[in-house]
């Protein structure tokens, strides 16, 4: 559509990016009006730190230009070429960066239509900018795209863009996820000879295995693209960041597993933790996973503060059985003495005590007591059972399911000082993150912390909220 300069603004001395309208499309009043809107989507978008920035809009000599910034690490096209899959570290933090971004223009009405490595810009610190809103349709704006003209690139094409159809929001995560497919395995996962042959294969090929395609990637990633990639755009992610923490969350899963660390991170503790306790780890919001809390092992003093305590109960039952008369008098009045033996699983028996039989408790056979760990006091789901089954949405990607399960948790295992507790309110604090909300994030990692000391995981999702959320 035209070419773009770097040059300087000599007002303000600052380097900046310069595009021009090629000057062949100059006199056509519908490119024109596709470039303009291009600039007005993308300042409606400038003030996110992961889009690039308008400042902007004018002609030169008949030609419409937009000026924007300059950013000088170039884009993820020219950093992956040729490289065969980029370590899965850096390319989780690009897809965060990049996810964040289209979430926000998605909020605002902006669909890209053309997510691809060439329009993901880096800048000096090597972070991610989306860039080229050149196609992009938003909401209060005419669009000049009817139904059945195809706009994008098509290696990245969503099967409904392959096909004419209206792109929408999934459509650019449908894009996000052949981008993630190529930075990890070094090819997109339909290339063909052909860019016909691509298109269709987004249209109608089965979707093919990362693992496959570049063995060192963990298996576990192919459920998570089998979803991304799914024909139909309703059963895709909701959301560009929850496609990125399954992701994170997969490679995760399979350190637990089988032992797989992701490079470019520390090995991570291979033992897993029990369902009803375990955390995902951490990510950047976006997110993201790390190791996850173990539960703590029971104190080796706590069987012998057990057995003391029932010796002095015994004792001082004793004592109340000996005063006022003969033990047969007492054993009339408070019931037959009966010996108890103290014994533990795998250990010898520890202690014979005696102590009055408890006078006998009448049941009604209707009865029926509820197991404490699946139902509370009112009836309802235990806070251990909704951090379990919120844990469980949360392996599955479904973060938006999780978070009201999560808070009933937390709300109800309030103030009971359990670790069940603190890995509650550590479930809460990285589904808030992992859906991009800010909300109470460091406060639930506070009261974790607080409940079962400081742990590597908490301080590194306490360091990304402060970095994302500020």
């Amino acid at each position: 559509m035209g070419r773009v300069y770097r040059a300087t603004d000599s007002e303000l001395q600052r380097e900046v990016a310069v595009k021009v309208l090629a000057e062949r499309y100059a006199h056509d009043a519908g490119v024109r009006g596709r470039f303009q809107r291009e600039a007005l989507a993308a300042a409606r978008l400038s003030g996110h730190p992961n889009i690039v920035t308008i400042f902007d809009i004018a002609e030169c000599r008949g030609r419409p230009m937009i000026v924007m910034e300059y950013l000088e690490g170039g884009s993820l096209e020219a950093r992956v070429r040729g490289q065969g899959g980029c370590p899965p570290a850096q390319v989780l933090n690009w897809l965060e960066q990049a996810a964040s971004a289209l979430d926000a223009a998605h909020a605002a009405g902006v669909v890209h239509r053309d997510v691809k490595p060439g329009n993901l810009l880096l800048d000096r610190n090597d972070e991610v900018h989306v860039g080229d809103f050149g196609i992009a349709s938003a909401v209060g704006l005419d669009s000049s795209t009817e139904t059945g003209t195809i706009l994008g690139t098509a290696g990245y094409l969503s099967p409904e863009q392959a096909r004419g159809e209206r792109a929408t929001a999934a459509s650019d995560r449908y894009g996000l996820a052949v981008v993630a497919f190529e930075l990890l395995a070094g090819r997109r996962p339909f290339e063909a000879a052909s860019t016909t042959a691509e298109a269709v294969g987004h249209a109608t090929a089965p979707i093919p295995s990362i693992h496959r395609a570049k063995g060192e990637l963990p298996a576990t990633f192919d459920k998570v693209f089998e979803r991304a990639l799914a024909k139909e755009p309703d059963a895709r992610y909701p959301s560009a960041a929850e496609f990125v923490a399954a992701l994170r969350a997969a490679a995760h899963e399979d350190v637990a597993d089988t032992g797989w660390i992701l490079p470019g991170e520390t090995a991570v503790p291979t033992t897993a933790p029990t369902a009803a306790t375990k955390v995902a780890a951490p990510t950047r919001v976006p997110p993201p996973p790390a190791p996850v809390p173990q539960p703590r092992s029971r104190s080796p003093w706590l069987l012998p503060l057990l057995l003391l305590a029932l010796l002095v109960a015994g004792a001082l039952a004793a004592y109340a059985a000996t005063r006022g008369g003969s033990g047969h008098a007492n054993a009339a009045r408070h019931g037959p003495v009966r010996t108890v033996t103290v014994t533990t699983p795998g250990h010898p028996v520890q202690k014979i005590v005696t102590a009055p039989a408890p006078p006998p408790v009448t049941v009604p056979a209707t009865a029926s007591t509820p197991p404490p760990t699946t139902q509370s006091a009112n009836g309802g789901a235990s806070g251990e059972a909704l951090n379990s089954e919120g844990y469980a949405r949360m392996k599955a990607g479904d973060y938006a399911g999780a978070l009201p399960l999560l808070e009933q948790a937390v709300e109800q295992l309030n103030g009971t000082n359990s670790i069940d507790e603190a890995y509650a309110d550590y479930n809460l604090a990285y589904t808030h993150y992992a859906l991009g909300q800010c909300t109470d994030v460091l406060a639930l990692l506070d009261q974790s912390q607080a409940i079962q000391g400081r742990r590597s995981e908490i301080d590194r999702l306490r360091h990304d909220a402060q970095k994302a959320c500020g």
